[in-house]
């Protein structure tokens, strides 16, 4: 059994808990240890680490679970079918357990550009869900993606419910969501996922908003999420001309007269939006807050100070 249980931890508190992704060069992994070691001044329960398709940075993510386990936390290891077989995983998950990896996040994954399938032994989550359960047994705590607006590639959000249900029926934890800007939106998908006999905990994907290119980028290339109306307006008012994918020259050079102020000011906004939004996910009871801090400590330091979800004693 995994040695701490996340989910018993949220029958007592609302859990804090951040995710990183490995980095690309040497440099970003020089840095993340002292990343990591800021992070954890504010005692997170668990710390989670992104995974390329087909394990194409295993070594990396394998190496980011070993510094969160030096930091004094629990390391969730993101965990994909794409291009893995049955044996390929066997194997990779053996070697996560050996090296005291023991909670994962079972995903599908993202389909490799220009491919239509999985190109591995599994085509969805929760055939990973099953497997890892059949061959392992209690020893992972498993964890879940939930979609409170229904994944892209559903038909309805119904059925997407009914996906997720059967994720539970296979053995999964507890549910780490998807970005959701849309707060009735969620409440409705809350409603309708314990109406459909969904027990697990859930536990609550954010973003910080610090960037427009980036939140556009998060929100439409992978999730087709529904900007509400605030974050929208906040995208508008600070909108780097001519778009915020193109806003600077071959040099360099912004065309923006008011670039930097801009960018500033957007940033300042974008975090007391991000603020709000983790206000109206505690008030309603979720069982834990995920931050996306994007392998950086400083802003995300800040958006926990101020939003009262730990103090630093």
């Amino acid at each position: 059994m995994a040695k701490v249980k996340l989910t018993d931890l949220m029958k007592e508190k609302q859990l804090l808990s951040f995710e990183l992704f490995p980095p690309k060069t040497d440099k970003g992994m020089e840095n993340l240890p002292g990343t990591i070691e800021k992070l954890c001044e504010f005692k997170p329960e668990y710390i989670s680490c992104t995974y390329g398709a087909g394990g194409g940075n295993v070594g990396r993510n394998r190496e980011v679970c070993q510094e969160i386990i030096k930091a004094g936390t629990v390391p969730v290891t993101h965990f994909t079918v794409i291009k893995n077989t049955k044996e390929g995983i066997k194997q990779q998950l053996e070697q996560y357990l050996a090296e005291g990896v023991d909670h994962m996040l079972a995903l599908r994954g993202d389909i490799p550009l220009g491919e239509t399938t999985t190109c591995g032994d599994f085509d969805y989550a929760t055939d990973l869900v099953a497997f890892t359960r059949k061959e392992f047994g209690d020893k992972f705590e498993i964890a879940v993606a939930g979609s409170p607006e229904g994944h892209i590639a559903c038909r309805s959000l119904d059925a997407d419910i009914a996906v997720l249900k059967m994720k539970q029926d296979n053995g999964a934890d507890y549910i780490m969501t998807q970005l959701c800007w849309d707060m009735e939106q969620f409440k409705v998908w809350l409603d309708k996922i314990r109406t459909a006999g969904i027990t697990m905990p859930v536990d609550v994907g954010i973003m910080p908003i610090l960037d427009q290119a980036a939140t556009i980028n998060m929100a439409l290339s992978r999730n087709g999420c529904v900007m509400e109306r605030e974050l929208a307006r906040l995208i508008s008012k600070y909108w780097l001309f001519p778009n915020p994918f193109a806003a600077k020259d071959a040099e360099g050079k912004p065309f923006d007269m008011f670039y930097e102020q801009k960018v500033k000011d957007f940033k300042e906004a974008g975090i007391e939006y991000t603020i709000k939004q983790i206000d109206a996910y505690r008030a309603l009871g979720v069982d834990g807050i995920h931050l996306y801090a994007l392998n950086k400590w400083q802003d995300v330091s800040r958006i926990i100070k101020e939003s009262g979800m730990r103090t630093l004693i």
